[in-house]
């Protein structure tokens, strides 16, 4: 008897805008409470069906950690549905996806969303130790005399912020230095860089002009009124002579900019999953199939930091029984321009292929026509949480528009992570 498989019954994202900009008043629980009740609105079934809601966040608020259970409460969907929140860096969504799959799998469920959100903009300030050591002391004080005691060992630079960052624990460095550096070693050029950012920005906007995100982006309206219904951050007018004109951002000598790279982005996405029989029991139309996930881990002090998915990419080809040659869609995250064409390179690679992971050829070869044909991350935007099921969802309708049936989606994360999955439209 065939395996019951895991279907991609319907979902949707919201705009990803700029931090600090349209959503700017919006916290994470509000967008990712907009994509559930969409996801919900979009598959067209009872919200009693759903048993479980994994949603992925890299920068959780501090009023609310558990935003997967935040988010929930924002939707309007039944609070007896169980929710957790999952953080692997920019694959968070993706994994999440993987886990309501696995509790599918393993006969725990039948129906589970799945998603991510991320709100830039409203991460808050951090302050030292000290400071927190003197304000928590401050606030155990009984009496007046001990108040004025403690509040004599007030030193200004108490209120000084630590402003919110994303180095890596690990190197000390920030992504997009891991990325300058990961450009040299795979000697990747500015201008490939350039050049390859402005085509994803041409990409995504005929995407948008011809109607493709009509399918799965939601409009949502803000606190002031105003209703987003597009990507910000989609540039028409890009070209690689303005691009030329940028300095770079992390190193004097470096190649990455600001419009190479990915922009720091508000957004939420979410994916409603389910038993295959449950769905057709339910008589719905699922977009797809989840065929595999693969995760695959290096070590930073060896490999570089945004290397991981082409480790895990022959993984998941061989978890979902095919072949490099059989797939129709390649989507790959665009955290930098440098991160993908250096990704390309190892891919291609027979000398990478048999040193690093053991194979007497190369992964593959990239086809251009198949690859990430409506744009990526750079016009796109990249919230953290959200990207996994962003992907997802754009994957599966573009092979769905194309009558076509694989596609390979392929994330790299924070921490030297990375991770793939196979979708099949039906």
């Amino acid at each position: 008897m065939a395996q019951d498989r895991v279907v991609v019954v319907n979902g949707a994202r919201t705009p990803f805008c700029r931090a600090r900009g349209v959503y700017q008043r919006m916290p994470a629980s509000a967008l990712g409470g907009a994509v559930l009740r969409e996801a919900i609105a979009r598959s067209d079934v009872d919200p009693a069906v759903i048993e479980e809601v994994y949603f992925g966040i890299v920068s959780a608020p501090a009023e609310g950690t558990n935003v997967a259970r935040e988010a929930l409460f924002d939707s309007g969907l039944p609070p007896t549905i169980p929710a957790t929140t999952i953080n692997r860096y920019c694959a968070s969504s993706a994994e999440a996806a993987s886990g309501i799959m696995t509790k599918i799998l393993s006969g725990q469920i039948d129906a589970g969303i799945a998603g991510g959100v991320e709100s830039i903009s409203t991460i808050r300030a951090l302050f030292s130790q000290e400071a927190t050591d003197f304000f928590q002391d401050l606030m155990r004080a009984k009496s007046a005399p001990q108040k004025f005691k403690m509040l004599s060992r007030f030193k200004p630079g108490h209120l000084a912020p630590h402003a919110p960052g994303i180095k890596e624990p690990t190197t000390g460095l920030t992504m997009g230095q891991s990325a300058d550096l990961m450009a040299r070693q795979f000697k990747v050029t500015r201008e490939e860089q350039d050049r390859y950012a402005v085509e994803s920005h041409r990409k995504a906007h005929q995407a948008w002009e011809r109607g493709f995100y009509k399918s799965h982006v939601v409009p949502v309206g803000t606190p002031d009124g105003k209703v987003v219904d597009r990507d910000t951050d989609v540039r028409a007018d890009s070209s690689v002579e303005k691009l030329a004109t940028l300095r770079p951002v992390f190193y004097k000598d470096g190649t990455i900019t600001a419009a190479n790279a990915s922009p720091l982005t508000d957004g939420a996405s979410a994916v409603l999953l389910m038993r295959e029989s449950k769905a057709r029991e339910l008589k719905l139309q699922p977009l797809g199939v989840i065929r595999a996930s693969a995760v695959a881990a290096v070590d930073l002090q060896k490999e570089p930091l945004l290397i991981g998915p082409a480790f895990a990419i022959p993984r998941a080809l061989k978890m979902a029984g095919v072949s490099w040659e059989n797939l129709d869609l390649i989507e790959m995250h665009e955290a930098f321009a440098a991160q993908v064409l250096s990704t390309i390179r190892a891919i291609e690679s027979k000398d990478w292929a048999r040193e690093k992971l053991g194979l007497d050829k190369a992964i593959g070869q990239i086809d251009p026509s198949r690859f990430n044909v409506n744009g990526g991350s750079i016009p796109i935007g990249h919230p953290f949480g959200a990207t996994g099921g962003r992907m997802i969802l754009q994957t599966l309708h573009e092979l769905r528009a194309r009558k076509k049936s694989l596609g390979l989606i392929s994330i790299c994360a924070a921490g030297g992570m990375g991770q793939v999955l196979i979708v099949e439209a039906i």
